[in-house]
């Protein structure tokens, strides 16, 4: 591969104030990360659809309107990859199923407007895997290709990981976001549950399903991530309560020196490899006074299986559709799913949903003392295996309890892919975390971690 162009290493926030001086313009920009696409893509293969010229289109209309002195949005001229679960009007979006092959809606989903509104560019759609689930997409990791990107939010990730655009939107019900952002060394930011609108967005699990943002900073996750915060009437998830000043907020200064909870997650011990357990027993050390360790009560080690029982059961109502038009289409993972799901009973699934209650009312214990959790965001790097999006089994409890979650590119392993290291807040406040994530990765960086 050719050396990469300088302005696709620019950090985002950088990259929007040249594109609202014009001192890049947007067909510029555009055109390098085409051409990085044209690149890479073979190998990478991170799209579902992509359009160069309707691309070039957008940016020439932006850069014209910009030129008029007219206003301009605050993503003026960004482009963004869109996971290919996400309605685009007169764009294809097939959830990553043959069952929707050719699949054009009508409508943009509600963030998508937003994004437009704010002046970004949709670059084009992103590879998901099958109905957002666990069958392994085509996409590649573009750290090593013979290693996963995750999944579900595959292609979105990879993306960003492979410098073709500096931000990409996705999901998350299980894992979707944590973790492929690991493995590929990118920002995922997962909000608050109910944070961004889902409205034309493929309903999986509606009491766990999140929309969560990838870029190349924190920063830029939280300049896209407060263009979408906002409330839908036709999302029940969504409140109308004004949107907090997450970018402002991300680049202030803390007024104390942030304290840190290290959680070891329930099944840490059964499953987090030794780079893992040795990187983060050097982190806590070198966090000192500032990082006590806050063992979970019993109750969490069920999490993980009252998740699953909420999102199999969801699963099964919300793609009975696709199961009655093709169940022989689907793939091994979805049908397993979604016969568990048909399995569960209504106490249990309510019971299921009661129970988030009670393990937020224990992680308020913890929040109390803390401005953050700090915890793995997967077992350790992408694993060299093509037929599995790696395992979730430390980001599920923080997406049933609808904490706002990030991961943070900050260590390698000794093969040379990246890993991530997971900070959680509380419920609401996502513009903390995200300031707290910025002290972290300033204070591990000139202590040497990065």
């Amino acid at each position: 591969m050719s050396k990469i162009n300088p302005l696709l290493t620019l950090d985002v926030i950088e990259l929007r104030d040249r594109l609202a001086s014009g001192a890049v313009r947007a067909v510029e920009y555009v055109e390098a990360c085409l051409a990085r696409i044209a690149e890479i893509e073979p190998q990478v293969q991170a799209w579902a659809w992509l359009d160069s010229d309707h691309a070039i289109a957008q940016a020439r209309a932006l850069d014209a309107r910009r030129q008029s002195g007219a206003p301009i949005g605050p993503l003026h001229g960004l482009p963004v990859g869109l996971k290919d679960v996400i309605d685009t009007a007169r764009i294809p979006t097939s959830n990553g199923t043959v069952l929707d092959s050719g699949r054009v809606p009508e409508d943009d989903a509600v963030l998508v407007s937003r994004l437009k509104a704010a002046g970004a560019i949709i670059m084009g759609k992103t590879v998901s895997t099958e109905l957002a689930f666990m069958h392994p997409s085509k996409t590649r990791n573009p750290h090593n290709p013979d290693h996963t990107p995750g999944g579900s939010s595959a292609g979105s990730a990879a993306a960003v990981g492979a410098g073709m655009v500096p931000l990409a939107v996705g999901t998350q019900t299980g894992g979707s976001i944590i973790r492929p952002a690991s493995f590929c060394g990118v920002v995922g930011f997962k909000p608050t549950f109910g944070a961004i609108a889902r409205t034309g967005v493929l309903s999986q699990s509606p009491s766990l399903d999140t929309i969560g943002v990838f870029a190349n900073s924190i920063n830029g996750a939280a300049m896209v991530a407060e263009t979408l915060f906002g409330h839908d009437a036709h999302d029940p998830a969504t409140t109308p309560s004004p949107t907090p000043r997450l970018l402002d907020t991300a680049k202030s200064d803390p007024l104390v020196t942030p304290m840190f909870a290290f959680v070891r997650p329930p099944q840490f011990e059964d499953v987090a490899d030794e780079e893992t357990v040795m990187a983060f027993e050097e982190i806590t050390k070198m966090l000192g006074d500032q990082c006590f360790e806050a063992p979970l009560p019993k109750a969490f080690d069920d999490a993980s299986a009252l998740r699953a029982r909420i999102n199999f059961a969801e699963m099964a109502k919300d793609y009975y559709a696709y199961e009655k038009r093709g169940r022989d289409q689907l793939s091994s993972e979805i049908l397993e799913a979604i016969d568990k799901g048909n399995d569960v009973k209504a106490r249990d699934y309510l019971a299921a949903l009661d129970w988030r209650k009670i393990l937020n009312a224990g992680l308020k214990e913890v929040f109390a003392r803390c401005d953050a959790i700090i915890t793995p965001a997967a077992p350790g790097p992408a694993p060299a295996d093509l037929n599995t999006t790696g395992n979730a089994i430390f980001n599920g409890l923080w997406t049933y309890c609808g904490t706002p979650a990030i991961t943070i590119p900050l260590l390698w392993s000794q093969s040379g892919m990246p890993m991530g290291i997971q900070l959680v807040g509380k419920i609401g406040d996502d513009a903390r975390l995200l300031r707290t994530a910025n002290w972290l990765k300033t204070y591990l960086s000139t202590q040497g971690e990065t």
